[in-house]
């Protein structure tokens, strides 16, 4: 497959923000204008799309509504990046109703996680590059609480570097304080210290294609007209999350399992997993145990490179990946870089 890589930003962009999912900026606007006054913040201009503050239960009855947006800001040569307000998890709805070949002809930044996962993966279908990372609600709103973050995110929007060496932050915060406190808004929960990315099972080092999202989302694409062909997971780094449901550590190995059914682990290059939202240290644990027993014992692939407790996902500041983009994994050095630009 030939990637197309979306162009990178200047000041004075147009940047359409949409609502693919839940109608969240129109239940909390405090927290939705946070994010906005970010990204004007970095010389943006912002445009927002009918569905942007469409109530809850009109949006929720409306996926065309949704997917129209989404259509005609790839259509729109004004518009060089499209952002999801939040996530939600309904987004699946919205895929019939989007027009491929209006996007594959217009590539140009999709950046959103969690639910917004369902259009990473319809944009990978059409050979498009896209981004994984913060949402206006959750990520953009909360940046000045945590600058390396926004700094990260502005570099990976704004430069088309030739690489991108990513590196381990050293705290994280786990969801954020009760968004009917307005006085709280745009803050983080308690930072808590970190021991870095961990290495599960292999060795060497390993290049493949970043692929992936929220295991959650994924398994409302599994099984539909939607979901990826064997050969497309051929060479990939896969990289999974888990939603702020905090799916059990049992949930995930049956999912892991039936990825192992479809040949997944026969044919992908390395797995990197992003930090559980509200999970415990015993689960954390126990989730690692479970990927080396399963991907490394039961499905025979103990050569697999498996990174866990990623800064990617549910938990804040994450790591915008560049889906589409061929990254490089160094088990012997924990290293994780991106060995060629993600943006033109």
């Amino acid at each position: 497959m030939t990637w197309l890589k979306p162009e990178r930003l200047h000041i004075d962009d147009a940047v359409a923000i949409v609502s693919p999912s839940w109608g969240g900026p129109s239940v909390f606007p405090h927290i939705y204008d946070l994010g906005l006054h970010l990204l004007q913040a970095w010389g943006l201009r912002v445009v927002e799309y009918p569905t942007a503050r469409m109530a809850v239960a009109e949006l929720a009855a409306h996926p065309e509504l949704r997917a129209a947006d989404i259509n005609r800001a790839f259509a729109d040569p004004n518009i060089k990046a499209i952002i999801a307000s939040i996530g939600g998890n309904d987004s699946v709805r919205i895929l019939p109703h989007l027009d491929a070949a209006v996007i594959a002809a217009n590539p140009k930044i999709l950046l959103g996680y969690s639910d917004t996962t369902t259009l990473h993966v319809f944009c990978q279908l059409q050979g498009l590059v896209t981004l994984h990372g913060p949402s206006i609600m959750a990520g953009f709103a909360q940046m000045a609480a945590l600058p390396d973050y926004a700094a990260h995110v502005r570099h990976m929007l704004f430069v088309a570097a030739p690489g991108h060496d990513y590196r381990p932050y050293a705290q994280y915060a786990d969801g954020y304080p009760d968004w009917r406190n307005a006085a709280k808004a745009g803050q983080v929960n308690a930072l808590r210290s970190q021991d870095g990315w961990h290495l599960l099972q292999g060795q060497g080092v390993v290049e493949g294609v970043l692929f992936g999202g929220c295991l959650d989302v994924l398994e409302m694409v599994r099984e539909t007209n939607f979901w990826p062909p064997p050969d497309f997971w051929t060479g990939k780094i896969l990289c999974l999350e888990t939603s702020e449901e905090a799916p059990s550590v049992e949930v995930v190995s049956s999912i892991l399992r039936s990825y192992g059914a479809l040949g997944i682990w026969d044919r992908v290059s390395a797995v990197l997993i992003g930090r559980a939202a509200r999970y415990s240290d015993a689960d954390k644990l126990a989730l690692d145990q479970a990927l080396v027993a399963i991907i490394g014992g039961e499905y025979g692939r103990p050569d697999l490179p498996i990174f866990s407790n990623m800064d990617f996902g549910h938990t804040d500041p994450q790591l915008v990946l560049p889906l589409g983009i061929r990254a490089r994994v160094d088990c012997g050095a924990k290293s994780f870089q991106l060995i060629e630009s993600w943006l033109r």
